[in-house]
């Protein structure tokens, strides 16, 4: 599996709002800035249950896409991963789309590449 490959599965998964797929592609010890939240989140396990709070509060992912993907390697087992999100989602009953830039980083780990941080950014408009 590529960088790529991580990537899109994750961000397949995301799109889909499939949590346990999605979830999947981050390590344990994951770390996460989102624009949207007020505090960095040092955990996967911190963001799963901030996660499903939202889902809780009625937010639903609808669709996701990515483009203007690039991949930059440091070394054979850190990469880093940008792209331009768009997703469609639910929150409280309304439909809004969001235009954000992200960059993932992942670590290969026992041959695998997995998140080790997420950037979640506003793009400009």
């Amino acid at each position: 599996m590529t960088v790529l490959d991580a990537a899109a599965r994750i961000v397949a998964a995301f799109g889909a709002h499939d949590t346990v797929a999605y979830f999947r592609g981050f390590a344990a010890d994951a770390t996460f800035v989102f624009h949207t939240t007020a505090q960095p989140i040092r955990s996967l396990s911190d963001y799963e249950q901030l996660w499903y709070g939202w889902e809780r509060d009625g937010f639903r992912v609808l669709s996701c896409e990515s483009t203007d993907q690039h991949v930059q390697h440091l070394g054979d087992d850190v990469a880093i991963f940008t792209h331009r999100v768009r997703t469609a989602v639910r929150i409280d009953g309304a439909e809004q789309t969001l235009d954000e830039r992200e960059t993932i980083v992942f670590h290969q780990r026992d041959g695998q590449w997995l998140a080790v941080h997420e950037h979640l950014s506003g793009a400009p408009e």
